[in-house]
């Protein structure tokens, strides 16, 4: 009858010690194996066997790609304190898994410390601008020093970035206020730019109408002109001189002046004589100013004829003498 219970117990007990044996190991990370406390095997990824109570797996090995924030607070070269937050990849070698579980305790640490001690070693050596200008430099600088130091432990290091920089909030503001000025200044010399070019359009635009409205009056004057000389053509065809032909003509404008006056409801009071009479003053006065116009022209001439006489006559004299 003991025996009856005792079987089942056992072979139960026996089915636990082979499924003890029995375990499962995840894709991209490797299970060590140790017996009695010490290294026996790396068993990889799928469906694993091990010597029950005998064998146990002391540990299991990430081989995916980690990636490890580092924030490191340094001064650059003119004094400025600074933040940079570094950002290193790095990944388990699967060759190497047993120097990565023996050999290395804590790899976040041993990181962390080689981080701390590059940086603090380059940027003290630029001001601040070149520390945002360099930062692939730092950057490299910092991945080459893990590369050498973490394979040794099986580490490889995947990429190493300069993922912040964050200067003192007071130099940020003072930076920022820096830049806002400078554009300011941009912008000023673009306003002054338009403005200029503006400018120089109008006043370019006002010159082409005043020579194109300088241009008309002077055709209009032109063929006004030519139409007077050919009413004054048509007046000697009837019997008309050209005396009486230009006093008929001055009197017609006259007439025709006050008209359009008169038809300009908004214009200002013209006091002008309105008599037939006042044309043909106006004409008396014409020619009585282009008679002394012409009288002045004759005296200066003769003037100048009389003075170009005497210089020739004077430089004679002198070659004589001579």
């Amino acid at each position: 009858m003991l025996n009856l219970v005792l079987l089942p117990v056992l072979g139960i007990f026996l089915l636990l010690i082979i499924f003890s044996g029995i375990f499962i190991v995840k894709q991209q990370t490797s299970a060590i194996i140790e017996r009695f406390g010490k290294f026996t095997s790396i068993r990889s990824s799928g469906l694993q066997l091990k010597v029950p109570l005998i064998d146990q797996v002391a540990g299991r090995i990430n081989l995916k790609v980690q990636q490890l924030d580092v924030l490191v607070e340094t001064k650059t070269k003119d004094n400025v304190f600074v933040k940079l937050k570094i950002s290193v990849q790095f990944q388990v070698i699967k060759n190497n898994v047993y120097d990565a579980f023996y050999k290395l305790e804590s790899p976040h640490d041993q990181i962390t410390s080689y981080v701390f001690d590059v940086v603090r070693a380059e940027v003290p050596k630029m001001k601040l601008d070149d520390v945002f200008e360099r930062k692939d430099d730092i950057a490299i600088a910092v991945n080459r020093e893990l590369n050498e130091a973490m394979e040794d432990y099986g580490y490889d290091i995947i990429k190493t970035l300069v993922t912040d920089i964050d200067p003192d909030v007071q130099v940020k503001s003072a930076m920022n206020r820096i830049n806002a000025a400078e554009r300011e200044k941009v912008a000023a010399e673009y306003d002054a730019e338009a403005d200029r070019i503006r400018i120089v359009a109008k006043a370019r635009a006002e010159a082409e109408s005043k020579r194109l409205q300088g241009q008309g009056i002077a055709d209009q004057r032109r063929e006004i002109a030519r139409g007077l000389e050919e009413s004054v053509d048509v007046l000697n065809n009837v019997g008309i001189n050209s005396q009486e032909a230009s006093a008929l003509i001055v009197v017609t404008q006259h007439y025709d002046t006050l008209q359009a006056i008169g038809e300009e409801t908004n214009s200002n009071l013209i006091l002008l004589p309105n008599s037939p009479q006042a044309g043909s003053d106006m004409l008396n006065n014409m020619v009585a100013s282009f008679t002394a116009s012409n009288q002045i022209g004759e005296a200066m001439k003769e003037y100048n004829r009389k003075q170009a006489s005497e210089k020739k006559k004077n430089g004679s004299d002198d070659d004589i003498n001579e």
